[in-house]
């Protein structure tokens, strides 16, 4: 057990604004819940790398980044485009080394928010290619998006920030 050695998350907050506290963070003392994060990629894990490759690859125009092993069959792949990268994951895999995450649904409700330039010419490009969940559509806080499905089912939506948000001049 460790002892806290200043304010925690729980007091600092609790001084701030009306928030609700749980018993896990009432004692974590504040340096420990600092993080200085220098990038996010998402982690998939999905049924066919070959296929997520395709489709990352082929539809959404993204770059192959690398594979484990060299040739197919591949265990995990990367895609890239600018600064962001995503890794795919063979299911089976992953269940060998993890058991306990064969029984997650593939997509699992996570989502993916991308920006990308020139949206409404993405949308025109993939659309007939892709399930939309989303039509392409101007939202009040100021991003034109939409959302597609990509084959193990995780939700990615494309945006673009406008230069104004609707009903401002």
């Amino acid at each position: 057990m460790w002892r806290q050695v200043g304010p925690t998350c729980a007091t600092e907050l609790a001084g701030r604004s009306d928030v609700g506290l749980c018993e896990h963070t009432q004692s974590v003392p504040m340096s420990l819940q600092k993080l200085s994060a220098t990038k996010l990629t998402p982690n998939l894990i999905v049924s066919s790398v070959e296929a997520s490759l395709r489709f990352y690859e082929d539809v959404l125009g993204f770059d192959r980044g690398m594979t484990v092993p060299e040739h197919s069959p591949f265990v995990f792949a990367s895609v890239t485009s600018g600064p962001v990268e995503i890794f795919f994951n063979d299911r089976s895999t992953v269940t060998k080394e993890s058991p306990q995450m064969a029984d997650l649904a593939l997509g699992g409700g996570n989502t993916m928010f991308i920006e990308v330039k020139g949206v409404d010419a993405v949308h025109a490009r993939i659309a007939p290619h892709v399930k939309v969940l989303m039509s392409l559509r101007t939202q009040w806080y100021g991003m034109r998006e939409f959302a597609i499905q990509d084959p193990d089912g995780y939700v990615i939506t494309l945006a673009e920030r406008l230069a104004e948000p609707p009903g401002k001049v």
